[in-house]
């Protein structure tokens, strides 16, 4: 189980989680319990690195912002306590969770479990803070921000846990974004490759690693919500949403009769901005000097649509970066006109990606058509288009975005009763 910052702020929260926690223990489960800090913590530690060294060692940066998630695991075994559980806390170092040695985005390596394991069969509860591992120099590491859904997941994977509840402010996984579209509906299952392309176009319920970790280790993730009264079931009937492997959904499919969805979720992202080159000499090797220096300044690059050549053997370039890498691109780009050879440079930040994602679309034709004329029925233009085999994503205007999220779940008959 895994609970984050909102869920973990402040006493009253903590003895709400104890409490969902304790009840999963008296279901008959072994429990191991990974957390985040509290709300806003990690914030306020990073504030103090900044104020003492403007340069600061992350190392040390590591030492201070792991604490947040010490903290809160103290605090939940104390509660857990006092409500009659055996509980315990494991830092990362004491497990040890082993990561390697980039301080302040280290990736996990290994976790040895069998303490774990041994502690969880004698009734004790595991509590363990999420974001923090120990290096191979044996100093404190973290994850990265949100890393402490990788956590859990990797501490499932290590106990061969049959699944790993995430628990957030929202109570699972929708159709798209339910501020956008009152008539979203709560899913169900959602395939780990799906899952994987929402999170990369805009949807904020998971954090990209944590899928990518449990699709490679085949954890079963649910996705449910922690603000929930205490007489809820438990997590074993509560209705979340469940990410699964796609021959477990093939499996659940077969079992109730119901035909495979043709489009799962649909996200938007409004942290693009676009870039355009013009008259560009149409010959090998002219695009590798536009993106060969972006790549070397870890500037990435999203949307490319490379124009047909015209006339005078010149081609225009259109490309998307992140909004806070636009001045830094427009900056190298002028730098480099020269190598490149463009005539102008026009950028533009009013910008959004919208995207559909289902793995229906591998056998279902169409799917990118009703994409273009729902759009084109509103007048919603289209300013670049890119597709992976479960994925559409168009460039639209930014002020437009609310719109076509709502004109294309509509298209393709996702609105709830």
């Amino acid at each position: 189980m895994k609970f984050g910052g909102t869920s973990m702020a402040g006493t009253e929260r903590i003895r709400r989680v104890a409490n969902i926690v304790r009840r999963q223990q008296a279901a008959g489960h072994e429990v191991a319990v990974v957390v985040s800090a509290m709300a806003g913590e990690t914030d306020r530690l990073v504030t103090f690195c900044r104020e003492a060294n403007a340069l600061y060692d992350p190392a040390e940066y590591d030492v201070v912002v792991a604490a947040g998630e010490q903290i809160t695991a103290g605090l939940l075994a104390l509660t857990l306590q006092a409500m009659g559980c055996k509980a315990r806390s494991w830092l990362g170092w004491q497990l040890p969770v082993r990561t390697d040695d980039a301080h302040a985005k280290a990736r996990i390596e290994s976790i040895d479990s069998a303490a774990l394991l041994a502690s969880m069969a004698a009734g004790e509860i595991a509590v363990i803070p999420g974001f923090q591992g120990l290096s191979p120099q044996g100093r404190v590491t973290t994850l990265g921000r949100g890393g402490s859904d990788t956590s859990a997941v990797a501490v499932a994977a290590a106990v061969r846990a049959d699944r790993c509840d995430i628990y957030t402010d929202v109570d699972g996984v929708y159709t798209t974004d339910p501020r956008i579209v009152a008539k979203a509906r709560k899913l169900e299952y959602v395939t780990y490759e799906e899952m994987l392309e929402l999170a990369s176009v805009g949807s904020k319920v998971l954090q990209t690693r944590s899928v990518s970790l449990a699709m490679k280790e085949g954890v079963r993730v649910q996705v449910l919500s922690s603000f929930i009264d205490d007489d809820a079931p438990p997590a074993d009937n509560l209705p979340g949403t469940m990410i699964v492997s796609d021959e477990e959904l093939a499996r659940i499919q077969g079992d109730l009769e119901m035909e495979s969805q043709l489009i799962t979720g649909i996200a938007a992202d409004k942290n693009e901005a676009k870039v355009t080159l013009t008259r560009i000499a149409d010959r090998p090797g002219a695009v590798a000097t536009i993106f060969g220096p972006l790549a070397a300044a870890n500037i990435n690059v999203d949307m490319i649509i490379q124009n047909v050549a015209k006339d005078k053997g010149e081609t225009d370039v259109t490309f998307t970066v992140t909004r806070a890498d636009l001045a830094r691109t427009q900056a190298m780009l002028e730098a480099q006109q020269e190598a490149i050879g463009y005539f102008r440079m026009i950028a533009d930040s009013k910008v959004a990606k919208v995207s559909v994602v289902g793995v229906g679309m591998r056998s279902h034709a169409g799917v990118a058509a009703t994409m273009f004329r729902a759009l084109a029925d509103r007048g919603i233009n289209i300013q670049a288009i890119s597709t992976s085999e479960i994925k559409t994503s168009v460039l639209i205007d930014e002020d437009e975005t609310e719109l076509a999220v709502r004109v294309l779940h509509t298209a393709y008959g996702m609105d709830a009763e």
